[in-house]
């Protein structure tokens, strides 16, 4: 039986594999939410919130200084850039609110598991030692702690 290694990861883009942590976390908190019966305006709010306070400047770091080291035109970013317009209208969306945290979860982890195990794989091949550099001088660094409430997903 084949034994999985670890990806590798380059210093550069570590803070930002760790925020990916926290997305699959969301993911769980959504799914565990749904299995105790939680009501979606509880997820929702807190869905709403992460997205708010964590994935747009992650989202934003990754469009304006990492996925140009690939080229913007480049298929695995024309498709990340397109993952993040479609994550950025599922929570945006008021409607159907089981159906959109349900979407949100199974695109959020599709495309983090995209970005980890083959779009980053990638820009660490292609990228130098000066470029990743400045995305680490350019990264904020980890996520701000967790300082949500209703832990919903602990009930």
């Amino acid at each position: 039986m084949e034994s999985k290694q670890p990806l590798k990861r380059h210093i550069a883009l570590q803070p930002l594999s760790r925020q990916h942590h926290y997305g699959l976390l969301l993911g769980w908190k959504i799914r565990t939410g749904f299995s105790k019966g939680i009501a979606v305006e509880r997820m929702k709010a807190f869905a709403d919130w992460f997205f708010h306070q964590h994935l747009t400047a992650h989202f934003d770091m990754e469009e304006k200084h990492v996925f140009p080291l690939l080229g913007m035109d480049h298929p695995m970013i024309v498709r990340a850039m397109n993952e993040h317009v479609l994550l950025r209208q599922l929570f945006a969306a008021t409607d159907d609110l089981g159906y959109q945290l349900s979407r949100i979860e199974e695109v959020l982890e599709a495309h983090i598991r995209f970005e980890e195990r083959e779009l980053f794989q990638e820009i660490q091949k292609v990228a130098t030692e000066e470029q990743m550099a400045e995305v680490k001088r350019l990264h904020g660094g980890d996520l701000p702690a967790d300082d949500w409430k209703d832990r919903f997903w602990e009930a």
